[in-house]
């Protein structure tokens, strides 16, 4: 089956592709794999495309986006584009100019989608390198350099004092830390970071705006905000046969908002993010026993689980092969009894569960830093991490 009609409907009336091609790699990946990935994706058939500033990589896979509508693969309405707020440009003042920077990386005219990659704020060092366009934006040059591997489960930032971490931007850090190497976390109100990005979907920057890694706490906080112009079209997060989301999938589907799952394969398992005595997902018995009743792979299993439960499902790699692979979700079908199996695998496993000790200590260092400078407000509105089964 064609997998470019498969598309769900957002609550701003867009719709989003169900099947979309992740685009991170690791930092030691050249950067030009990201072009010619992302056109092998487009001409196996994806037409959604994730990416995000803190990939690095925005310039080449616009180029490949580009590249694909010149050849006349493509027309730019055919694709679905997603980028990413970073966490060090939640003020509102910033939201616009880090989209307008994405766009200027892209060479696009907007995006299809813009979210909020996560709840947790970190200050930016000033640099005086970001300004909007209408101030003149300075082009600026990406550079390589060590690329942590942060997963956006906002726990994980409690864990990356001794990494080193890449910069978009020449000067620009993208976990800033103190002088005693601490992160420098931010108190930020993420109301007013999504008036911010209401106003970027009226600038027609992007067409739909939504969010990553938000609880139903942090979630609701958005939906009974005041004033609220759009409500977000999605919430993107971990979501794979061991850790189902049941409870804010429930939740999402009750409030029209699409649930999108990364790391739906499991995770690359690299040793300083994961617990390396963590179970494989792939090799799980049952995935494996019912790949081999439809004479598919465990991957494809694990993708057509999250399609067939409403959710949007990415799928990364840089492999020719399994690109084309992973298109063939499409061409079978779960019975109910099999899906309802996989629902049972759940073990509420975040695979980067290493940084869930620091949790408690983040969470309330974060509590208590926003109430001492918003003591009208209550602590909800600083409730940064996910909570299991949430």
């Amino acid at each position: 089956m064609d997998p470019k009609g498969w598309r769900l409907k957002l609550n701003d009336g867009h719709s989003i592709p169900v099947l979309g091609f992740g685009t991170y790699a690791p930092e030691e990946v050249p950067k030009s794999k990201a072009t010619e990935a992302t056109e092998l994706a487009i001409d196996a058939g994806f037409r959604h495309i994730d990416c995000a500033h803190l990939y690095n990589n925005e310039k080449e896979v616009g180029q490949a986006i580009r590249s694909k509508i010149e050849d006349g693969t493509v027309k730019r309405e055919d694709i679905f584009y997603t980028s990413k707020l970073w966490v060090t440009f939640l003020q509102p003042q910033l939201v616009q100019p880090a989209l307008e920077r994405s766009l200027k990386n892209l060479q696009l005219d907007y995006v299809d989608l813009y979210i909020i990659h996560s709840p947790v704020a970190l200050k930016r060092k000033e640099f005086n390198n970001l300004k909007s366009s209408a101030s003149k934006t300075q082009g600026n040059k990406h550079r390589n350099t060590q690329h942590a591997f942060l997963i956006m489960n906002p726990v994980s930032l409690g864990a990356v004092r001794n990494t080193k971490v890449h910069t978009a931007v020449p000067g620009e850090e993208l976990l800033p830390k103190d002088e005693h190497g601490k992160l420098m976390f931010d108190t930020v109100d993420l109301c007013a970071t999504w008036e911010a990005m209401e106003k970027c979907k009226d600038a027609g920057l992007t067409k739909s705006i939504g969010v990553s890694n938000f609880n139903r706490r942090q979630l609701e906080m958005i939906l009974n905000k005041p004033g609220l112009k759009y409500k977000p079209v999605c919430n993107q997060v971990e979501c794979h046969p061991y850790l189902t989301q049941r409870k804010l999938l429930d939740f999402c589907k009750s409030k029209d908002i699409v649930l999108v799952a990364y790391s739906a394969l499991g995770t690359q398992r690299l040793k300083q993010w994961v617990d390396q005595s963590s179970p494989v997902l792939l090799e799980d018995p049952v995935l494996c026993a019912m790949a081999k009743k439809y004479q598919r792979t465990p991957a494809l299993i694990a993708l057509r689980y999250q399609l067939q439960r409403g959710v949007v499902v990415l799928a990364k790699s840089y492999n020719e092969k399994r690109i084309k692979e992973n298109v063939q979700v499409f061409e079978f079908q779960l019975t109910s009894e099999d899906v309802k199996v996989l629902d049972d695998l759940n073990r509420n496993l975040r695979y980067f569960s290493a940084q869930m000790k620091t949790e408690a200590s983040l969470r309330q260092g974060l509590e208590r830093n926003f109430l001492e400078s918003h003591p009208r407000h209550s602590p909800d509105l600083c409730s940064l991490t996910q909570q299991q089964g949430d």
